[in-house]
């Protein structure tokens, strides 16, 4: 098998016809001859599986993961990339926001340098509104900021891969994913291109509330730093307190009557301590859910059919 493309599906039907020609075509020009098109099915409410099962009698080399629920993009995608056979997997989202035609510019870079594990999209300019812009500035510098794996900013889900950096990435065997930080983790020889994103058609299935929950579980997946910093955080407050007793002492010693230590300001320090700890247990909860969804050994997910 020369090449294998990888895609998820979710509310995809409105794409798919679109983007099985224009994958083909890039297929067809490329002059590749032995391939499959690999698509998960990530609990798709739509009938995109419908679809696909009949659009299969006509194009064999659809091949289908059903997966038995929605369990996330990035855990359908390590799906796929499980079950991909080709020397070379293209992994890629069907919304046609990336022309599946950038396979041909991939191709031909990883083609003409041997050296070249990894062939990755990025955006140049990020697409979107200022709020949307704003928002992917802000989550690549705080995952670099946090993380000791330097991420390239505003990568996109479409990239070219070897068998041999896949075969590696899946040996992770992380429950908590962040393939957006495991992708470069990994290391080997990878080759940034500008692409130019288009704009989807309907709604992004990426709402804001997942845009804020995918950023949380980026950091605490890929990073311990925010526990350190609760450590330092912590002494930092312990150690202001211990001045300020001290100076609150010094000051009843010397004025005496003249300095009130007022149940105001007594009540005000208690509020600010319980919302520091509160705050503290639920950063460290988050790494302890994490570390108990790592050593439970579930399946990150579930296929109840393979269509071939």
């Amino acid at each position: 098998m020369q090449l294998s493309v990888v895609s998820t599906l979710y509310k995809s039907k409105p794409f798919l016809d679109t983007f099985i020609d224009e994958i083909q075509k890039a297929i067809h020009d490329i002059k590749i001859a032995e391939f499959e098109l690999l698509f998960v099915n990530d609990g798709s409410p739509d009938d995109s599986l419908a679809y696909l099962i009949e659009r299969k009698k006509e194009i064999p080399q659809i091949k289908i993961l059903d997966l038995s629920r929605n369990f996330g993009h990035h855990y359908a995608m390590q799906a796929g990339l499980s079950h991909a056979k080709g020397d070379l997997i293209f992994l890629i989202d069907n919304d046609l926001e990336t022309p599946p035609s950038i396979l041909i510019d991939f191709y031909k870079i990883i083609n003409e340098d041997n050296s070249i594990d990894v062939v990755y999209g990025f955006q140049e300019v990020r697409k979107g509104g200022f709020l949307e812009k704003q928002f992917g500035s802000i989550f690549w510098n705080v995952i670099n900021k946090l993380s000791d794996t330097k991420i390239p900013h505003n990568i996109l889900t479409e990239r070219l891969m070897t068998k041999q950096y896949v075969d590696k990435l899946l040996e992770l065997n992380d429950a908590n994913l962040f393939l957006g930080g495991m992708f470069y983790w990994v290391g080997f020889n990878q080759k940034g291109v500008p692409v130019k994103k288009g704009v989807r058609k309907g709604a992004s299935t990426y709402t804001l509330k997942r845009k804020l929950q995918l950023m949380l579980h980026a950091v605490t997946s890929f990073s311990g730093k925010p526990l350190e910093w609760l450590f330092y955080f912590g002494l930092t407050i312990t150690f202001s307190s211990i001045l300020f007793l001290i100076y609150l002492i010094i000051q009843k010693i010397i004025h005496q009557e003249e300095v009130q230590l007022g149940w105001t300001s007594i009540v005000a320090v208690n509020v600010l301590i319980l919302g520091i700890i509160s705050t503290f247990l639920g950063i460290i909860g988050i790494y302890l859910y994490k570390i108990f969804n790592q050593v439970q050994g579930r399946p990150n997910s579930i296929i109840k059919k393979i269509y071939e």
